[in-house]
């Protein structure tokens, strides 16, 4: 199957984003075919949800094949990027250490390009694998500018864009670059530092809202179900027995059942905990981490919480008091 052929079924705008985040992992084949293969994969899960849907709640099937595929697709945009941002995110962390080898390598009188070379270290990960492609790439005749500016596009990182220009500007100019180096490296640390002390300020805020969509909800939920079920039940024991009254009686009154029903109750909760665990998620993602698809993994988390302690209170609360409510 020509997966690249399949992959031009993206609009434009869309296409050249996806390829661009593919273009942040070393791929073994084409990243055209993975597009392709990301796009027909959709499709086919998306037809396969559809069909169940459409079967189960009688909806339109063409309605659950986009909606199906809009999701799928969101989903997976949303999972390589957070692929491509954790790259990034461990090659920030380990750049400073990484510059203030180079930097020490340069006082030892080896040259710019060796400096870089000899700074591979193995606890560098997924910087030192880069360190050692650069590396091929020199020793097969590329200038080293074109081949940290290559490196620069290959991860997904402002820090490590500004950080290869200052390298190139001090392989241009000369002078103490050494220590240009080591003040760089220092900076990014100090950086570090205060976003690590900012986060932890903000960790009560994160607990606060976790608690609340993950416990609190769910609890109070549970709580409200049993007693609206309860009130369902008997008032519509009450009104029958009024009405009997009234109509003996000839008195102006009645009291008649609530139209809810307990199992659209519970429906709506359900909905309501997975919407609020859905966008609670985004919401600790932007508090926490700065942007709001990183609250990605929260989503599984708080969905099986809430769900699960909602049923739980329910089911203590129905068999507990159950008998002693009802008329």
């Amino acid at each position: 199957m020509d997966y690249g052929a399949i992959s031009k079924l993206y609009p434009g705008k869309i296409r050249k984003n996806y390829l661009r985040l593919l273009s942040y992992f070393d791929l073994k084949v084409k990243k055209e075919y993975v597009l392709g293969f990301i796009i027909f994969s959709g499709l086919a899960v998306s037809l396969i949800i559809a069909l169940q849907l459409a079967r189960i709640y009688d909806v339109s099937l063409f309605l659950m094949f986009v909606a199906s595929f809009i999701v799928i697709e969101f989903l997976v945009h949303t999972l390589i990027t957070l692929a491509a941002e954790r790259k990034a995110k461990f090659v920030e962390d380990v750049l400073p250490d990484a510059l203030q080898l180079m930097a020490s390598n340069l006082r030892a009188g080896l040259t710019p390009d060796k400096a870089f070379l000899v700074s591979a270290r193995p606890e560098f990960g997924i910087l030192n694998e880069e360190i050692n492609r650069i590396g091929k790439e020199i020793t097969a005749g590329t200038d080293m500018e074109h081949a940290l500016k290559k490196l620069a596009r290959r991860v997904k990182s402002e820090v490590l864009g500004k950080t290869v220009d200052l390298i190139v500007l001090g392989l241009r100019s000369g002078g103490e670059f050494s220590s240009l180096l080591d003040q760089t490296a220092d900076n990014l640390k100090q950086q570090k530092l205060v976003r690590n002390k900012v986060n932890s300020n903000i960790l009560m805020y994160v607990i606060f809202i976790f608690s609340a969509i993950a416990f609190g909800s769910p609890i109070l939920f549970g709580f409200s179900s049993f007693l609206i079920q309860v009130l369902v039940k008997n008032l519509g024991s009450v009104g029958s027995m009024t009405g009997d009254i009234a109509s003996q009686a000839s008195l102006p009154i009645q009291i008649t059942g609530v139209a809810i029903s307990p199992d659209f109750v519970i429906l709506f909760i359900v909905v309501s905990l997975i919407t609020s665990s859905i966008l609670g998620s985004f919401v600790l993602g932007a508090i926490s981490k700065g942007k709001g698809r990183e609250g990605l993994n929260y989503i599984p988390i708080l969905v099986a919480l809430s769900l699960g302690l909602f049923f739980i209170v329910r089911f203590i609360i129905t068999n507990a008091f159950g008998g002693l409510m009802s008329f």
